[in-house]
């Protein structure tokens, strides 16, 4: 099922403001987009998300033998876990689910090998972490997004991790897959993007699958 967008306003990036504005804006959006999240029930974060596995498996199927990334669910965020369980029990050769590392602030993301059974931690921003595993690289990543926009453009926490490391794959190897996870109330006009912000492929919500237009 594909989820209906009509973009509104710029589609590009955002060239009419200045740096503090455009900061300032993003900043706004991030707390808007993070209160409404919030704001969802136990029950509606639950239903939603097992929504959002459903369409990851029918729009991408292939995920299910490849090495996959995606995050641990923080801040109401949509829980992929039950997905990446199943596929780590149907045992397709190929597949790996994987959980992203943060090595230090302003470098990308490294990633360690997950299972159910694996023993967690917690990194520098609390957020559970295997204790150990087989580093790789991942095939295609399931990234967060607190907001997102027709264009594919998401907007984090703010610290850049991911376009940081969409940008250093790309360099190093065959771009991975990068695919957005979030609810459809996270869906704005516009992000605001930057010229270091990095696209998405598609963008998952409890709605379906929205696919963002080419980059011309």
């Amino acid at each position: 099922m594909d989820e209906c967008f009509t973009p509104q306003g710029a589609p590009g990036i955002d060239s009419g403001a200045t740096g503090a504005k455009i900061k300032d804006r993003r900043r706004q959006l991030r707390l808007q987009a993070l209160a409404a999240r919030e704001a969802l029930s136990q029950a509606q974060c639950a239903q939603y998300s097992e929504a959002i596995c459903r369409h990851v498996q029918a729009a991408f199927p292939r995920l299910a033998a490849q090495r996959v990334a995606f995050c641990w669910p923080i801040r109401n965020e949509p829980d992929l876990r039950p997905l990446m369980a199943a596929w780590s029990t149907a045992g397709v050769p190929g597949f790996m689910a994987l959980l992203p590392i943060a090595e230090a602030p302003a470098r990308p993301l490294s990633f360690r090998a997950w299972t159910p059974q694996s023993v967690m931690t917690t990194d520098r921003y609390g957020i559970p972490t295997p204790v150990c595993g087989e580093a790789a690289v991942p095939e295609a990543l399931l990234i967060p997004v607190n907001a997102f926009d027709a264009q594919g453009y998401r907007i984090g926490y703010g610290g850049g991790f991911f376009d940081r490391t969409l940008a250093a794959l790309a360099q190093s190897s065959e771009r991975p897959l990068a695919i957005g996870v979030g609810y459809a109330l996270a869906r704005v006009e516009t992000t605001y993007p930057q010229a270091h912000d990095v696209p998405l492929d598609a963008v998952v919500t409890e709605v379906g699958v929205h696919w963002p237009p080419p980059l011309k």
